[in-house]
């Protein structure tokens, strides 16, 4: 019962999401790698102490994000799919980073606006409070798969728009060249992971309770000055990063 007691001090979160969650976890540190199989729904209720009503939500949750499958006759499979790996550096760039492990790569520019600077988009890109930036909200997907979706923020007296030159090129790299900044750098990368909100769940395709990895990264040009702001959410299920300086 110690499982459930852990679940239940999660205030707020459902108790399907919950085991989802732990589910989701323990397909991938290989606890059921040996029969590729999850559990039986009567084992799992077990486990949780839930009835198979909960579990089956949790499965069914699962199935949505193309982790697990059920097959007749045999329960519930653990649906394989590579990852992508995005590799994350000194040169941080999503068409090259995935390179050829797709055939084909799309940047959608979902919105964008002209805004005052909140305090954190202020600090990230040394700019006075209430500064004029500019937003782009933008999905990118690899071979038809959502892969991550980004909210930018760009000094606007610097890259005026910018969101038109992202919507010729479907490039945050070819959009800069168009004023001038042909190389840039990667100063800074936070990396955490949540659930995924409704925007993103909606955009990326996902379920309720989906595990997002989120970035918070600065880019700068080659005189050091911050040029973009960014916080992108990757599903973890479809993607993985690899840190190198």
């Amino acid at each position: 019962m110690t499982e459930q007691k852990s679940m239940e001090r999660q205030k707020g979160v459902a108790l399907w999401r919950q085991i989802a969650d732990r589910i989701r976890a323990s397909i991938a540190q290989g606890d059921f790698d040996a029969t590729g199989m999850v559990p039986p729904e009567t084992q799992l209720a077990e486990q949780f102490g839930v009835n198979r009503h909960t579990v089956r939500s949790a499965l069914a949750a699962l199935g949505q994000e193309g982790i697990v499958r059920a097959v007749q006759g045999r329960g519930t499979m653990i649906d394989r799919k590579d990852k992508f790996t995005f590799p994350i550096a000194r040169r941080t760039r999503f068409t090259e980073g995935i390179g050829d492990q797709a055939k084909g790569l799309e940047g959608l520019l979902l919105s964008s606006a002209v805004e005052a600077a909140g305090a954190a988009v202020a600090r990230w890109l040394a700019l006075e409070p209430q500064a004029r930036v500019i937003r782009l909200e933008v999905l990118r997907k690899a071979d038809g798969r959502a892969l991550s979706r980004s909210t930018s923020w760009f000094p606007a007296d610097r890259f005026d728009r910018i969101d038109e030159a992202f919507r010729r090129t479907g490039s945050v790299t070819r959009a800069l060249r168009e004023y001038g900044v042909d190389d840039y750098l990667r100063a800074v990368t936070e990396v955490s992971a949540t659930h995924a909100e409704p925007d993103d769940v909606a955009q990326l395709a996902l379920t309720p309770g989906a595990i997002v990895l989120v970035t918070r990264a600065l880019n700068t040009d080659m005189q050091g000055l911050p040029i973009q702001y960014a916080v992108t959410r990757f599903p973890a299920d479809r993607v993985e990063f690899t840190i190198t300086n």
